[in-house]
């Protein structure tokens, strides 16, 4: 068992044992999906949306390549500096090249997954250079040094009491109180000097529009917006997979993306930025910058079933509607987006040798696939990456076969073996039915959460006949 797994074993264990974080769960996901619920009222109307998201993700994938090219050649004729990173490590190098061309030692951002992804806070933060997080919840969570435990809401394991205390702890001289609204209103008075006085912000983007070279952001709380047009340098982090073909593919996608996501018609913002700011323009960066990183995802596009992984528009349905995630929450997960996506995602990304493990935390219930807006076929996704985990044959996947254990494989050969030949498995059970007292009652992991089940007095054919079935 490797040290990861050993983690995340720790972590779910942990999560179990604490009301807390599963009732803040249990009631954050409910009010979730009956938001989800309630904006589709129309079932045939949802599953048409559906179809034509998946369609337009699926476009864009199979022409992938051509896209990305005509989106580079569309931004930096909108005057968008195009910057392409295969790793995280180039990724977080551009950034920080980008920053020092500046002279900035402070970076104000907006939520961003594909920051998340590549540790963007702390590789600055270890050159010196502050990063702040500007949305609420990662605002909280950063003070605390913790990671998100949701893509949409990453402080979502806090309720209101636990944030007041934060911002009690932290912050002495504002005065104490558990109304979310004046929360919300302390923040943003934090916050505010912050985006007039930083040299540079940051963003994720939701899609990139190859035709336009147009970036669109979606957001609630206009901490984005701010991120976007007030610092005269703006970066912009994406993974290749964001792109779209057309401007009009963006419509739907908005629609469904939203509604799946926290139930609304539409956010309170949605940002496209086209270009850095023109002769005569009030407000705008004098820089944009958009990073591509790549980091496995090309990879990942090769495999025909795999690549459907790349759809994921980020609304966080599949985390909503998981049994699994709502018992014990993000950080168990130990990756950078939990949940079902995340279990497909971040083994193909980080290798199944440190996180093979993820596919398994499913009960493969199917309602992750059911509700994915973009129609990724999860549990058949989970189902491949267990396999491919303890597969010894040929793989594009890291860390291919390395879940294999040879008591496993040996147990299940000598069942196959048993269960190929009637005679050898009727002398199989025969012996069970005999020795049925000395069978062990502790066999872990199995027995950790299960009660071991013991054969049965007399087997099925042996009733049969006492019955007079089966007789000639």
């Amino acid at each position: 068992m490797t040290p990861q797994t050993v983690e995340i074993h720790r972590r779910i264990r942990d999560a179990l044992n604490d009301p807390l974080i599963r009732n803040n769960f249990r009631i954050t996901m409910d009010g979730l999906i009956a938001k989800r619920r309630q904006s589709f009222p129309d079932g045939a109307a949802r599953e048409s949306l559906r179809l034509q998201a998946a369609a337009i993700r699926a476009n864009a994938l199979a022409n992938l390549p051509a896209l990305l090219e005509k989106l580079e050649e569309n931004c930096q004729r909108n005057g968008i500096q195009v910057h392409w990173a295969e790793s995280t490590d180039q990724a977080n190098e551009i950034v920080l090249g980008i920053l020092r061309h500046h002279n900035a030692k402070k970076l104000i951002k907006g939520k961003s997954m594909v920051s998340e992804e590549m540790g963007l806070n702390s590789f600055l933060e270890n050159r010196g250079i502050e990063c702040l997080e500007s949305d609420l919840g990662e605002f909280i969570i950063q003070l605390v040094g913790e990671a998100p435990s949701h893509i949409i809401a990453p402080a979502i394991h806090k309720n209101r009491r636990q944030v007041a205390e934060i911002f009690r702890d932290k912050f002495p001289d504002i005065p104490y109180t558990e109304n979310i609204e004046q929360l919300t209103q302390n923040a943003r008075a934090l916050l505010r000097d912050k985006f007039h006085n930083a040299p540079a912000g940051l963003s994720g983007v939701n899609f990139v529009v190859a035709e336009t070279g147009t970036l669109c952001l979606v957001e609630n709380e206009g901490n984005g917006r701010m991120c976007t047009t007030i610092p005269p340098v703006h970066i912009a982090v994406t993974g290749i997979e964001k792109v779209v073909e057309r401007l009009a593919d963006v419509p739907p996608l908005l629609d469904i993306l939203v509604r799946s996501a926290t139930g609304q018609p539409i956010t309170t913002y949605f940002n496209m930025i086209s270009s850095p700011r023109q002769p005569g323009e009030l407000d705008g960066p004098d820089e944009v910058h958009l990073v591509l990183l790549d980091n496995g995802r090309s990879r990942i596009c090769g495999d025909p079933e795999l690549s459907t992984t790349l759809r994921c528009i980020r609304c966080g349905a599949c985390m909503n509607h998981c049994p699994v995630y709502a018992r014990i929450g993000g950080h168990a997960y130990s990756s950078t987006i939990p949940g079902p996506i995340g279990s497909v995602l971040e083994p193909q990304r980080q290798g199944l040798e440190r996180l093979g493990i993820l596919p398994t935390i499913s009960t493969l219930c199917g309602r992750c696939g059911a509700v994915c807006p973009v129609c990724i076929p999860l549990p058949d996704l989970l189902n491949r990456l267990r396999f491919e985990g303890v597969n010894t044959g040929a793989s594009r996947i890291p860390g291919a076969g390395s879940q294999r254990q040879l008591a496993e494989t040996l147990l299940w050969t000598i069942w196959c073996f048993v269960h190929t030949y009637p005679t050898l498995y009727r002398i199989f059970t025969s012996l069970a039915i005999r020795l049925r007292r000395l069978i062990p009652r502790n066999l872990r992991p199995w027995t950790q959460i299960r009660t071991l089940p013991r054969p049965a007095r007399k087997s099925l054919h042996q009733l049969s006949r006492k019955r007079g079935f089966g007789q000639d």
